[in-house]
């Protein structure tokens, strides 16, 4: 049967992103507005109403109000703003992050659709912080690069008409809005300190986690995470080996994720390394995954792997 799905906030990057992945999709119709009634409160109403699933593209604000337009007792909501990722009643929308997560997307009808920076922290983290290999109270740190893609359109703007930007680094006032979801997804008792950067590339990212401890650790803190993410169709996780780490300016979309552990020969000191696609794992093929996953069908149904 085909199930319709409203993409608010469906000009910007993740909802074009979104209806790329779900075009040609036969177990789903899009519903959609003409420009000029995009922004009408009555004709938005109906389409947040009428649909079987709403997927919010949208700023903090814009989502919160979305939702509270939604009057019916059935239309399940996917929101990837920040507005409702730590909020009671949503579940959070990284099937990977533990054992019961898919369950509480597949059963919920509110999901909030994690951050991209948070994706690769909690995929590198959640699992050592469950085996106990991580302290609860550790005070962490995580350094993050990205395409300026995920910045929205004025970021895409800026750095598209300023040629001379090679190293954009910023939230410099330590209260960046993804610290809540990575402490809270990670079960840490402090929040991360958080140092993230955009470069000149439009997509991908990387997430790096440095660990240092009195005794061996890596070959444990491998093999938890190898076991954690085993059976996994969209992560992997690997022995880091290479001596650099690149994003390029024309890498391929892809909604993967790839989890690397690099270590000193001793095993006392780590990096941990998560390379994604900001608009893929990190956005809007996350989205998919949990349409998919909600409506009851095979998990990677239309995702770029």
């Amino acid at each position: 049967m085909t199930q319709t799905v409203f993409i608010d906030g469906a000009a910007g990057t993740t909802g074009l992103e979104i209806a790329e992945r779900l075009a040609g999709r036969s177990e789903f119709a899009l519903i959609t507005l003409p420009d000029a009634e995009r922004k009408d409160g009555a004709r938005r109403a109906e389409a947040l109403n009428g649909a079987d699933f709403v997927i919010l593209c949208l700023p903090d604000a814009a989502a919160i109000e979305a939702v509270a337009m939604i009057r019916n007792d059935s239309t399940k909501v996917i929101d990837a703003s920040t507005a409702h990722r730590v909020a009671s009643g949503w579940a959070y929308g990284f099937p990977e992050l533990g054992a019961a997560q898919r369950t509480a997307i597949a059963a919920s009808k509110r999901v909030s659709n994690p951050g991209c920076y948070p994706t690769g922290f909690l995929a590198l983290v959640a699992p050592l912080v469950a085996a106990g290999i991580v302290a609860a109270d550790a005070h962490l740190s995580v350094n993050a690069v990205s395409g300026y893609s995920g910045g929205g359109k004025e970021l895409i703007a800026r750095f598209e008409a300023e040629h001379d930007i090679g190293f954009r680094s910023y939230g410099l006032s330590l209260g960046h809005k993804h610290v809540p979801e990575m402490q809270q997804g990670a079960g840490l008792a402090h929040p991360p300190l958080f140092a993230p950067a955009v470069v000149p590339v439009y997509r991908g990212m990387l997430v790096e986690v440095p660990l240092s401890f009195d005794a061996p650790t890596a070959d444990a803190a491998f093999e938890a995470l190898t076991r954690h993410f085993e059976g996994s169709a969209l992560v992997s996780v690997r022995r880091g080996e290479e001596s650099e780490l690149l994003l390029g300016k024309h890498d391929a979309a892809t909604d993967r994720m790839e989890l690397m552990l690099f270590s000193d020969s001793s095993g006392h000191q780590i990096r941990l390394v998560a390379r994604l696609d900001n608009l893929g794992k990190g956005a809007s093929g996350a989205c998919v995954q949990n349409l998919n996953i909600m409506a009851g069908l095979p998990e990677t149904s239309g995702l770029r792997l």
